[in-house]
């Protein structure tokens, strides 16, 4: 461990991203050419003070803060490997929700800075987002905390359906079951993470239970949704989605429906940003 040596690839690694390549405006009173603390501290979701003592060396950061440093910093997996060799963490298994962010996926992620769009795995854990995504569905809960997949949430928490209209809730119950059903498929049944999931739902819903025992398989590729936003009302999106190689990670970005005034709302909420969001995302 060496918090010193962290502390000054911290600001190197701040240093070189421009705020376009992360999707942060660009304004002519910048006093530097790369990232500011307070915009990675906002990426990472950590308060301003706790990353300006990262930087100092004065505090090491917890696995959890790596991964979103990681991320908030567009770190290359040999990067990565070395913050969490700096901070004297031990690094995050290959296909657990910390793994890191397909470089392509988070490349084409920074380049769509006029729709929202995010990062998330085959278990619905979201991985990043974009500031658009974040102002959609608010900010995601860190990869590697409890309930972090959207499906955990869906099924055990009934305050996390106000993001879709009540009318919906069964629809996107079936989807969700069904699209996790090919996912264990694929990972295999011996895969840690994703039988943990699907016994714990197993025993914590009914509606999960009596769902996946239909055995309906089917991804979730391109569909429309009704997104309710606290203060812009229903926002009727196509969802599109790009899959890794592997099939564990997909980018989904959010486009306007056609014929309806969501197109307004978007451009209505990049200027709103996030405020009075709740948490939650799709």
């Amino acid at each position: 461990m060496d918090l010193a040596e962290l502390g000054a690839f911290l600001k190197s690694r701040r240093d070189r991203i421009r705020p376009a390549d992360v999707g942060l405006p660009t304004g002519p009173r910048r006093r530097v050419p790369g990232l500011r603390r307070d915009e990675v501290a906002h990426l990472a979701g950590a308060s301003v003070d706790y990353y300006i003592e990262l930087e100092r060396g004065g505090a090491q950061p917890s696995e959890q803060m790596l991964a979103a440093l990681a991320r908030a910093l567009r770190l290359t997996q040999d990067e990565r490997d070395h913050l969490y060799h700096l901070a004297g963490r031990p690094l995050p298994s290959p296909g657990g929700p910390a793994a890191h962010v397909h470089p392509g996926m988070l490349d084409l992620l920074d380049r769509l800075t006029g729709t929202p769009a995010q990062v998330i795995t085959d278990l619905h854990v979201t991985l990043v987002q974009n500031p658009l995504a974040v102002a959609l569905f608010g900010p995601a809960p860190a990869a590697d905390s409890p309930g972090a997949s959207l499906a955990w949430r869906w099924f055990t928490d009934p305050a996390s359906r106000h993001i879709y209209p009540a009318e919906d809730h069964a629809h996107q119950s079936r989807q969700l079951v069904a699209d996790l059903r090919a996912a264990v498929g694929r990972r295999g049944a011996k895969d840690p993470e994703a039988a943990a999931m699907v016994s714990g739902l197993r025993a914590a819903s009914d509606e999960f239970a009596e769902l996946w025992d239909r055995h309906d398989v089917a991804v979730r590729r391109a569909e429309r949704k009704r997104i309710v936003h606290p203060r812009l009302g229903v926002i009727e999106v196509n969802c599109l989605t790009l899959f890794s190689e592997d099939g564990r990670q997909r980018l989904l970005w959010f486009t306007p429906a056609v014929g309806t005034e969501s197109g307004a709302r978007l451009e209505l909420l990049g200027v709103l940003g996030t405020q009075d969001l709740v948490p939650e995302h799709s």
